[in-house]
């Protein structure tokens, strides 16, 4: 009760920001990010496109990967047209397709550019089952395994850069609070709703997929560690806002949800500081596989600071990211 009055009171904590902030706000006191060059997934609506918007104001080189080039070319004129000194980069992506996560790492470094920042934003909420072409549940896939190829294959060039620049890298996980809502054995599950459309639940598939994302977060935070590395890597809930995510199911009982909701909803420039905060604040220098709420660290669920599930995952999602050409079977 008394983090819902603090919620809804918009109480600053720690950070000095709260759920009221703006993305604006919170980068404020950035250094200058020209020097900086970013992919952001999921730029092209919602909490994704303010998060470039804002980067590309406090002068970020920005590379907008997305399923629809027309779509992200939009997108930029729209930044553009605000900001005209922007550069901005649009390539095709498509994060439900193993393949095309790697054409567009393989066409990503073939530009020869440095990488010093990796949004994993993009978000997907199937409705109905569906299986992608490399045999995975569709949600899944696109909200955490297409990021988990991504951020793998590019790992490399983010620590190439930061040791050739001396600026730290950060990669940022969206996740979504409704990580907490999963119960049970993740990768048993994973395998019941790819394989039988009768075990499907879509918000179970959904907190699946956000889970996947705190679970990588903690993971991939203890090997870079080992790696030594100056790179870092954190994951954070945005806030309950109205987007895109929500296309798939229009109409009354949507309009009610968010109607009985809106007390506890966020502008999506709300709903994109914590993500920006994250991504540039210099108090976040060397904070690492932690979760961030209203710019603010706070606690996952007690399955998502699980470090034997956060290993088991990493170990399937090996499996299924390097089997993609037979048709993976978990």
């Amino acid at each position: 009760m008394l983090e819902t009055v603090k919620y809804l009171l918009g109480s600053v904590g720690a950070s000095g920001f709260g759920s009221k902030s703006t993305a604006d706000q919170v980068t404020e006191v950035c250094p200058d990010l020209r020097p900086i060059t970013a992919i952001i997934t999921g730029a092209t609506s919602g909490i994704g496109a303010e998060t470039a918007r804002v980067l590309a104001k406090r002068g970020a080189r920005l590379v907008l990967p997305a399923r629809s080039v027309k779509t992200a070319e939009e997108a930029k004129a729209r930044i553009l047209t605000e900001f005209p000194q922007s550069n901005i980069l649009v390539m095709p992506l498509d994060l439900s397709s193993l393949s095309s996560v790697r054409s567009f790492v393989s066409e990503f470094e073939s530009l020869d550019l440095p990488l010093n920042l990796l949004i994993n934003n993009a978000g997907r909420f199937s409705h109905e089952h569906a299986v992608t072409e490399d045999g995975i549940e569709m949600t899944f896939a696109t909200n955490y395994l297409g990021h988990f190829l991504l951020t793998k294959l590019l790992l490399k060039k983010m620590i190439e850069t930061a040791e050739a620049t001396g600026i730290q890298g950060r990669i940022v996980n969206v996740s979504s609070t409704v990580h907490s809502w999963f119960s049970g054995d993740p990768i048993r599950y994973l395998e019941l709703i790819t394989r039988k459309k009768s075990h499907y639940d879509a918000t179970r598939a959904y907190a699946l997929s956000k889970l996947a994302n705190v679970l990588h977060t903690r993971e991939l935070a203890l090997r870079l560690k080992k790696m030594g590395v100056n790179v870092t890597v954190n994951c954070v809930h945005p806030g309950i806002v109205r987007t895109r995510l929500t296309r798939d199911r229009e109409g009354l009982i949507t309009d009610l949800v968010f109607f009985l909701a809106s007390k506890l909803l966020k502008t999506i420039p709300q709903a994109a500081a914590t993500t920006c905060y994250v991504a540039t604040h210099p108090r976040l220098i060397s904070v690492s596989g932690k979760y961030f709420v209203d710019c603010n660290k706070a606690s996952t669920s007690k399955l998502g600071s699980n470090s034997h599930e956060a290993v088991r995952l990493w170990s399937a999602s090996e499996v299924m990211t390097t089997a993609e050409i037979s048709k993976t079977k978990i």
